[in-house]
């Protein structure tokens, strides 16, 4: 997610999407801040700035990206404006106790604010989504909600009056923690109605409640580009995913004031580990867009955002079971090793599912870096060398470095290849990189679905996977019967670490071909064997025995 208060127009949308494909960086959605409005007026354009944003959606729906605006819940007092007479008309505003319209001051000068506590207001303000009364918008355009909690700038503590009155006469104080909430789940069923339910929505909220997991993504705030704001984004992000708020993350960079390179890079790094994965600035900030700080930055940060992009296999089937189960993507090192005290009180390492250790660099100048291994085998992912558990390993670092372990008895999918998008990305071979444990063992899964519709749901329209290798053979086999899923992803290559000894075969068994010997190679230095040229179909059963 790349934005910015504010791209400027048209011209810089299309120049700074030009941009990630002309320096190689995925990306997938644009976003625009109150300025692409007509005077902070949500649900319309600066005609001037946006003449054609449809057409301007239209361009990056044929690359398969997406575009987010802005939607804050002030409505600019303005009786000239058709949206602000039918909230007022339609008794969707708050009241003050006298009774009358609640006004406050934000982006807009004076304004007005929805009562989301209302379920008919909700439903009201659901329908400014529909392709017919927001006009410029398609269905590639997605919400971010924010300034939700609600902020008000001239409102004691910058926000609303405890005694502003809402629906069935509550007032403010009563109900202040749940305002950003409703508004969270008014967008989402806003565009959920635009599809007629079949397309999944997308809205990012900074305000959020128990519960609000269930529409949408929340975001950190407001930050600094500073060394504290990077380090404090881990702890946060854990807090919030044991809390339930599963999908989040902090503004890469810093919003506010603007990072030196060194920061810029390790913030990349940082956050292309963590749920939701944005690049924000301040309209008063430097343009920091990937390649304007020299081709070192460039390509540090580019093989961050590859590595992500290449990982997104993983990281979809993690959600699934967050979805299913509650169960945290990023989660503290004490929820997998609950027996080893020495980590409850780490918070600046962290593990990405059951598999993967993260331990980024939030510090300057490091030349290394110190990451408790809990008892296990852990490999480095970058370079497949073991560690034993149980210890603290001082591991040299430079600006490339990304320090991620994989854990023993595991096995991680990765997309391979390149592309520009997460479509891209979905249509590639899968490479797995298979972890024995001290047993000689590893287990992993693998969920495929369609990626936007509700098809999973209705019509059982997925396929969940697992790979599973014991005395040598390496099995897929179905998850589950339920669920039929069609897709031509293949597994392209197995790489297992922590092989002893070079098998003299590799042999392949499909149920649908004879069996065949593979081409492999192993490396003695790192005990690790790759088999390549494969081309089995994820969806089908198959071992690899290595003798």
């Amino acid at each position: 997610h790349q934005c910015r208060w504010n791209y400027n127009d048209e011209a810089d949308v299309r120049a700074v999407d030009a941009g990630f494909d002309r320096h190689n960086i995925p990306y997938d959605v644009i976003w625009l801040d109150i300025e692409h409005t007509d005077g902070k007026r949500y649900f319309t354009w600066d005609s001037a700035r946006f003449p054609e944003p449809a057409k301007l959606q239209r361009h990056l729906e044929k690359k398969n990206r997406k575009m987010v605006v802005i939607s804050d819940p002030h409505i600019k007092v303005d009786p000239d404006w058709s949206l602000y007479r039918e909230a007022r008309d339609g008794g969707h505003l708050v009241r003050d106790r006298e009774g009358l319209t609640y006004q406050g001051s934000c982006w807009p000068g004076e304004s007005s604010y929805v009562d989301f506590s209302s379920a008919a207001t909700r439903a009201w303000y659901s329908s400014c989504f529909s392709l017919e009364k927001y006009k410029g918008s398609t269905s590639v355009l997605f919400v971010w909600n924010d300034m939700n909690e609600p902020s008000v700038f001239s409102g004691p503590e910058q926000t609303m009056p405890k005694d502003a009155v809402h629906h069935g006469e509550w007032e403010h104080r009563d109900l202040h923690n749940l305002y950003g909430f409703y508004q969270h789940m008014a967008t989402a069923d806003g565009l959920l109605t635009r599809s007629g339910g079949s397309e999944r929505p997308f809205v990012l909220s900074r305000s959020f409640f128990a519960g609000s997991q269930r529409f949408g993504a929340i975001w950190t705030g407001d930050n600094v580009a500073s060394w504290d704001h990077l380090k404090i984004s881990v702890p946060m992000v854990l807090s919030l995913s044991l809390a339930g708020i599963v999908f989040c993350g902090a503004d890469v960079g810093g919003f506010v004031q603007d990072p030196e390179p060194e920061l810029l890079v390790r913030w990349y790094q940082a956050a292309s580990l963590l749920p939701f994965f944005r690049g924000h600035s301040d309209k008063k900030t430097k343009r920091r867009e990937p390649w304007l700080f020299g081709e070192e930055v460039t390509a540090a940060i580019r093989t961050a955002v590859q590595q992500r992009y290449h990982l997104l296999p993983y990281w979809y089937t993690l959600f699934h079971y967050a979805h299913t189960s509650g169960l945290p993507p990023v989660r503290p090192l004490w929820t997998e090793f609950p027996r080893e005290e020495n980590t409850f009180t780490e918070d600046s390492q962290y593990m990405i599912g059951g598999a993967l250790l993260a331990c980024p660099v939030t510090e300057p100048g490091l030349e290394e870096v110190r990451v408790l291994l809990p008892n296990e085998i852990w490999y480095d992912v970058s370079s497949g060398q073991a560690y034993g558990g149980g210890q603290t390993l001082s591991l040299p670092v430079t600006v490339d470095t990304i320090p991620v372990f994989q854990r023993g008895g595991s096995v991680v999918c990765r997309s391979a290849g390149s592309g520009t998008c997460a479509a891209d990305f979905q249509q590639l071979p899968l490479a797995l990189t298979v972890a024995l444990n001290c047993q000689g063992r590893a287990a992993g899964e693998l969920y495929l679905d369609d990626g936007h519709s509700f098809m999973y749901q209705v019509r059982k329209s997925f396929s969940l996977r697992r790979f599973y290798l014991r005395s040598g053979c390496l099995r897929c086999s179905p998850v589950t019967d339920e669920g039929t899923f069609d897709c031509e992803t293949v597994v392209q290559s197995v790489t297992v670490l922590g092989v002893k000894d070079k098998p003299s075969t590799v042999v392949v068994r499909a149920s649908d071909t004879e069996e065949t010997c593979a081409v492999f190679e192993y490396v003695e230095a790192c005990c690790r064997l790759t088999v390549t040229s494969l081309n089995l179909s994820v969806l089908m059963d198959w071992e690899i025995q290595m003798s």
